[in-house]
């Protein structure tokens, strides 16, 4: 069984890999991409994985004649995202996840939660005794799962089914998935907060943009990209936040969504922005109970468990609290980052 530990906001965590799975290893152009994506990945090109995919995928391989040779052997999963967060310290894991070799050993899932159909990837929550399990990915038609989740009653420890035929893509964007649910499992109790948004860095503070998917976060963050003289992007999809000391925290993480930017850094909050399309550009304040439904929404939420769903309002509560919430309704255009940016920055 091959082992990797990763560290991401100061969460330990080790991933381990049941034959027939092992780790990819990366030749000289694939680093490279690993070290550009670890910078931040603009201008870094991600191609679809395969001829007739409309969507690209988060894999910095971009054709088969840049792998090793050995990497493409049946069973070799690309982890590139993971790389910039390999831990080699001597700390205890938080958590500890395990591929395991087929589904042909699930678990009993037991009672059925809830179902998530929203959007996809579609998933089902089950409860056995305490224990989650969670069936991934599922199918809109048949609701047939690429893989299950099951975690132990204390999140520390889960299992990953795989499906029988999927494709090696298919594994690690489950892998991926199962392994922000362990996240949020293990971590929500700690004061550590997964959340749906993109987020920069400028003058040395981070600007978290939220919003409901297709509101723009991503364009927002990209147009300060281009106009404001020394904006970064820290992560695009997924970061995480926390409160340390009393200063709220955003981590970047290997969740990304569809842009390459892996980035194993931090930086203080300055401003939480909910983005609207409007005809106009015009930025407002939240404060007390507005601030905090601005925010919460945006929280990777396990509202099937109660005691985990109080401290996440308990962490949520401390952010907004701790910086500054803001209404931009914008179009997509310079002038709206210009606007955010000066009303955000002039209140520090």
């Amino acid at each position: 069984m091959e082992k990797r530990v990763y560290k991401v906001a100061n969460a330990i965590f080790e991933v381990r890999l049941e034959e027939p799975w092992s780790f990819m290893e990366y030749g000289p152009v694939v680093s490279e991409r690993i070290r550009r994506a670890a910078d931040g990945g603009i201008g870094l090109e991600i191609l679809p994985t395969r001829a007739g995919d409309k969507e690209p995928h988060r894999t910095l391989i971009q054709t088969r004649e840049e792998v090793l040779p050995e990497a493409l052997k049946p069973g070799i999963l690309d982890m590139s995202q993971y790389e910039p967060f390999l831990y080699e310290g001597k700390d205890k894991p938080d958590f500890t996840i395990t591929l395991k070799t087929s589904h042909d050993t699930l678990p009993e899932l037991g009672r059925k939660l809830i179902r998530i159909d929203s959007q996809q990837p579609f998933y089902t929550i089950y409860d056995n005794d305490g224990a989650p399990r969670i069936t991934l990915d599922e199918h809109p038609d048949t609701g047939i799962p690429c893989a299950t989740l099951c975690m132990n009653t204390t999140f520390s420890e889960g299992e990953v089914y795989p499906a029988a035929g999927i494709r090696k893509s298919s594994v690690v964007f489950n892998l991926s998935t199962a392994l922000m649910m362990m996240f949020t499992y293990s971590q929500a109790t700690k004061g550590k907060l997964l959340i749906h948004a993109s987020t920069v860095r400028h003058l040395g503070k981070a600007n978290i943009f939220l919003g409901q998917s297709g509101t723009g976060k991503s364009t927002h963050s990209h147009l300060w990209l281009e106009h404001i003289e020394g904006a970064e992007l820290l992560n695009d999809d997924n970061p995480v936040v926390a409160v340390e000391n009393g200063v709220p925290m955003v981590y970047g993480t290997p969740w990304s969504g569809k842009t390459p930017c892996y980035r194993n850094t931090s930086a203080q909050i300055r401003a939480i922005v909910r983005l609207e399309q409007a005809p106009e550009n015009s930025i407002s304040p939240n404060k007390g109970l507005s601030a905090f439904t601005a925010f919460v929404g945006s929280v990777s939420s396990i509202r099937w468990n109660r005691p985990i769903m109080d401290c996440i309002n308990s962490t949520a509560e401390q952010i907004v609290l701790a910086c500054g919430v803001y209404t931009l309704r914008c179009r997509p255009d310079r002038e709206a980052a210009e606007t955010c940016c000066k009303a955000i920055e002039s209140s520090d």
